[in-house]
């Protein structure tokens, strides 16, 4: 809740009109069955680093950003910024940047604890999925400035909207990867954003390729990562 000082100095508390709530109406004899459906079609997602040249279906994009914006965020300021790169000068400029970066990270910055843990996935600083996706979605944590207010929870608030976003692209059969090529301040002048926003994911979207390979790798069962209290 903001309060804005009068001249008088007394407060006034601005607060938000209220309407009726309009839940999901679910009968508790399909809430589990619901669960269970929505967990076997997102096992299915897969980070994936081969795309087909496929065009995008209309509107997708669109659709799967309004999703993300639905996430709640701290004191509603919605601190989230998508940047939609389908130009391939633009990708090109990004995969090139990204890619030295990459070096950096992979040749100097990164521990060796780090690298040994990325070694199974077969990772290197070669971005080719910068280009080859149809298209490229840069999230941006979205800071006070000129013409944005102070956030609260950002990192909370955009990762939650993210996790949405890649839901909502695997829901409609496209397949995504979340890059976060460190530092990310180049990606302002790639993108063409004021300095008050600040890149915090990397996304490229589109259909993968006919030959894509995924890694074999297998989640924690649910003992392993829920624990009842």
């Amino acid at each position: 809740m903001d309060q804005n000082n009068e001249p008088n100095g007394t407060s006034a508390t601005l607060t938000y009109p209220t309407v009726p709530h309009r839940p999901m109406t679910v009968p508790a004899a399909e809430a589990e069955e619901r669960a269970r459906a929505f967990h076997d079609v997102m096992a299915r997602r897969r980070t994936v680093r081969d795309y087909s040249d496929r065009p995008l279906p209309d509107g997708v994009l669109e659709w799967a950003i309004r999703t993300a914006s639905t996430a709640p965020s701290g004191a509603n300021v919605q601190p989230w910024r998508f940047v939609v790169l389908t130009d391939p000068d633009r990708k090109r400029l990004l995969r090139e940047a990204a890619e030295a970066e990459e070096r950096e990270f992979y040749g100097r910055r990164a521990s060796a604890e780090w690298l040994e843990a990325l070694a199974p996935l077969g990772t290197d600083p070669s971005k080719p999925f910068l280009e080859t996706a149809p298209a490229v979605i840069v999230v941006f944590e979205v800071h006070k400035g000129p013409h944005s207010p102070r956030p609260y929870y950002t990192k909370e608030s955009v990762g939650i909207a993210v996790g949405l976003l890649l839901a909502t692209l695997h829901q409609a059969g496209l397949a995504t990867l979340t890059h976060t090529p460190s530092p990310m301040r180049f990606l302002n002048e790639v993108c063409d954003r004021p300095a008050e926003e600040r890149a915090s994911y990397v996304i490229p979207v589109g259909y993968p390729a006919d030959d894509a390979q995924v890694p074999d790798i297998h989640r924690k069962p649910l003992d392993e990562v829920m624990t009842r209290i």
